[in-house]
């Protein structure tokens, strides 16, 4: 009988941090410090402590103003150019994404990061849960990049990153590694990994002796730079989220009808 009292007492809803990145407010760790900056207020009650559930009934007031109604995950591919760094602010006053980011975007997150001299595939979304589950290793997703690599390497050299290598005592997993071609006093290869630990390709690279000189993310899992341009933002489909991701629906797709001609 306790537990079944335990279960029917159990908080009903979601936490009031998940609820606010729903409706695109912020992050979850963001949401958590205007609470405690004591921004947020629920059906009257200013909050102190993010460690509130809150149901679709509650009124929701952020900054005096109520926040709107959850929005759908959503994904966008973002080919980042480079001299960008992937962070909202940064301490040295360097360029980030967010600002150049066109306008029309709602409040986006990053899912991963690529360094500021980096290029290449990277994936935005409005959805902390989303961006949360893509990062985790478990989702074992493969990230391939192309590299550009100063020297004259050959299959072999890349044999200890196939195997696994241990760089200032942090173990990287295999790589997937194929070498392109030469091209003057560059080789071009393709590496995939599954992991994305901060700047992997490049520390692993010099643990071997090689400077890479050019990086380009081409893919993240099912997801591919194509023909996306330096800059350049496209939302992907809710029907490749559904397959992808198993996202259910929160609204019917819209359909578009033909234009009807008139007869002359």
């Amino acid at each position: 009988m306790k537990q079944n009292k335990n279960i029917s007492d159990a908080p009903k809803g979601d936490r009031i941090a998940k609820v606010l990145a729903r409706a695109g407010v912020a992050s979850r760790r963001e949401a958590e410090r205007m609470i405690e900056a004591g921004r947020v207020s629920v059906n009257g009650e200013k909050l102190s402590s993010p460690a509130r559930n809150v149901s679709p009934e509650d009124r929701i007031l952020v900054d005096g103003k109520l926040i709107g109604a959850p929005e759908p995950e959503r994904i966008w591919l973002y080919h980042k150019p480079t001299g960008l760094v992937t962070s909202n602010k940064d301490e040295k006053g360097r360029d980030t994404i967010f600002d150049q980011l066109p306008d029309t975007l709602p409040r986006v997150m990053t899912i991963g990061r690529l360094d500021i001299n980096s290029e290449g595939l990277l994936l935005l979304t409005n959805d902390g849960g989303v961006k949360r589950r893509l990062e985790l290793p478990s989702t074992g997703w493969l990230r391939k990049y192309r590299v550009r690599i100063n020297g004259r390497p050959t299959e072999g050299s890349f044999d200890p990153l196939r195997k696994g290598i241990a760089v200032d005592r942090e173990h990287f997993q295999p790589m997937e590694i194929t070498l392109d071609r030469q091209q003057g006093a560059n080789a071009w290869a393709t590496v995939g990994l599954r992991e994305g630990k901060n700047r992997e390709v490049r520390r692993a690279m010099e643990a071997i002796g090689l400077t890479v000189n050019r990086l380009i993310r081409v893919s993240y899992g099912p997801f591919q730079l194509g023909q996306l341009k330096p800059g350049q933002v496209e939302e992907v489909r809710r029907r490749i989220l559904r397959n992808q991701l198993g996202l259910d629906d929160e609204k019917p797709p819209e359909v578009r009808k033909k234009p009807i001609r008139k007869r002359r």
